[in-house]
């Protein structure tokens, strides 16, 4: 179920997308809109990120085995991280192309390259909601990458309508400063398409690197643990996310005239419990030590 949906957002991704590019970069380049032109090319690059997630949705949804048996869930996460620099280098070329646009003779866009923006803009406000609520749904990095795509788009998709607006009226009234509101929308671009690679880029360096969740989910799993009174003392507890999935590794106290059964069974119970609670906990190790009284 969660592959085949995460499948079909990616597909509906794809499609969408290659429209749009196809759209905003012609219409861009012959309607002399850099903005347009340059949003064209952020979603160029969301088709190549959606076509990589189609290929590493399968790999991620494998089950643990001898060689992984933590699962593979890493793989999603290895994706963004692809994104986030693909992304990065988009906003770089988007830049270039914005300021070098100020050095040449300032040709006005056609209204048509407006309305491309504009439809770009309500295209991506729907993808972007769908995608990122079945992310949220499906704790899926994979899906979640590709709406922070969508996501970039959007705010893109507006600045560009706004600048090829900016530089008509500029025209039009012989508004000298306003005939760079294209150029300017451009640059403008670069700069959200660069804050979404960002924000990537840092999640998934996080999780690679596998930081300690956020301290206050950490702080809801020591509630449900202390919840059990054969639990003397919490020695350490710690979780880090392996893609769409958590795992958490516990070590606690107790009796220490209790017997390996008993200290198994509670064991075996706190990780029910934690995995009842959290439907994204997909494994809980627990650690046990005796606790003497002071």
């Amino acid at each position: 179920m969660r592959e085949s949906l995460a499948k079909k957002i990616a597909w509906i991704s794809v499609i969408s997308n290659v429209i749009l590019t196809v759209g905003k970069i012609i219409i861009g380049w012959y309607g002399n809109s850099d903005a347009v032109f340059a949003d064209g090319i952020h979603s160029a690059a969301d088709v190549f990120a959606s076509v990589i997630v189609l290929l590493v949705i399968k790999i991620a949804n494998k089950p643990a085995d001898k060689e992984h048996p933590y699962g593979h869930g890493k793989a999603e996460v290895i994706v963004s991280g692809i994104v986030g620099i693909l992304l990065f280098l988009v906003s770089i070329y988007v830049v270039y192309e914005g300021i070098s646009g100020f050095f040449h003779e300032v040709e006005t866009p056609s209204f048509l390259a407006m309305w491309v923006a504009i439809i770009s803009y309500i295209t991506k406000i729907i993808l972007y909601r769908s995608s990122l609520k079945v992310a949220k749904e499906h704790n899926s990095k994979a899906i979640e990458a590709i709406a922070f795509d969508h996501k970039a788009d959007i705010v893109a998709s507006i600045a560009a309508a706004i600048g090829v607006l900016l530089s008509i009226i500029g025209e039009h009234f012989n508004i000298l400063l306003l005939h760079y509101g294209d150029k300017a929308a451009s640059i403008f671009v670069a700069y959200l398409i660069f804050k979404i690679s960002k924000e990537m880029l840092m999640e998934a360096f996080d999780i690679l690197l596998e930081r300690n969740i956020d301290a206050e989910t950490l702080q809801e799993y020591i509630n449900v643990v202390n919840e059990f009174q054969e639990v003397k003392r919490i020695d350490r507890i710690r979780a880090r996310e392996h893609g769409h999935y958590i795992l958490v590794d516990l070590r606690i106290s107790i009796d220490h005239f209790k017997t390996i059964k008993e200290g198994h069974d509670l064991a075996k119970s706190i990780k029910g419990r934690l995995m009842e609670r959290y439907d994204n906990i997909d494994e809980v190790l627990i650690h046990l030590n005796p606790y003497f009284p002071e």
